[in-house]
């Protein structure tokens, strides 16, 4: 019960690592409240995180963002730890990427997040707790990446000078990097077919030193680890959860 009556905002809970981090944070205790842009998901979520409040937002339009931190904060006043995981994915090659591609992946995953983090930590006091989605795209090249690469890989060194800028506050920024991990996400892909994402997927496993793809659950508990006291000396992390992928390369 690490978190017992924590206030907890998961941007991006209501499927894949967001909803397991959610639904591991209730187990522990906390108050969680979840978003995401399909409010099908959002129900479901919800429905499967005891005592969770879901909002419909889309994490690429700064002000809907802060219209949910409003409501976390008209109900508790504060939150104690922000999971900012909502992400989309994009495959490429150099002579392939779109204007509009490259906005689309940049404004959820880079700018969407960016300013997420800006309008949470308003309401963030001292001893709170942030963990941000990362990726293994952002630590290596993988052919047709660029797109995505370029925004985590950004985001990545964002968060490491925000984590310093919060030290004063003392809030902990850190952020968690997942391998190929077999989620809702991988199959968002714009302009890969089923075929394509299948073949993605056995060209991973074969790469991945563990031979095969994480799951979710796996992600959340590095993920309630770095958000826990547990992790009271750690700030402005990467934590790699990828099966050896990038460690042993």
């Amino acid at each position: 019960m690490r978190f017992k009556d924590k206030v907890v905002l998961v941007l991006g809970g209501n499927s894949g690592i967001g909803l397991a981090a959610a639904q591991a944070f209730a187990a522990e205790g906390a108050k969680v409240h979840l978003t995401g842009r399909n409010q099908q998901t959002i129900d479901e979520a919800v429905a499967s995180v005891p005592g969770a409040v879901g909002y419909s937002s889309d994490i690429a339009e700064p002000k809907a963002t802060e219209e949910v931190v409003k409501a976390v904060e008209e109900a508790h006043g504060s939150i104690d730890v922000l999971f900012i995981n909502a992400g989309v994915g994009g495959f490429a090659p150099l002579e392939g990427i779109t204007e509009e591609d490259w906005d689309f992946v940049h404004g959820v995953n880079l700018k969407g997040c960016v300013f997420a983090l800006q309008k949470a930590v308003r309401i963030m006091g001292e001893g709170g707790s942030i963990v941000v989605t990362g990726s293994i795209g952002a630590h290596g090249p993988i052919e047709g990446n660029g797109t995505y690469a370029a925004a985590k890989a950004g985001l990545a060194m964002a968060m490491k000078v925000f984590a310093r800028e919060l030290l004063p506050r003392k809030i902990r920024l850190n952020m968690v990097s997942p391998g190929p991990i077999d989620t809702p996400l991988l199959y968002r892909n714009p302009g890969m077919t089923d075929e394509q994402v299948a073949g993605l997927k056995e060209m991973m496993i074969n790469n991945i030193p563990m031979h095969r793809m994480g799951e979710s659950d796996e992600v959340a508990r590095a993920v309630l680890f770095l958000a826990s006291e547990e992790a009271s000396f750690i700030t402005g992390t990467d934590l790699l959860v990828d099966g050896g992928l990038i460690e042993l390369s």
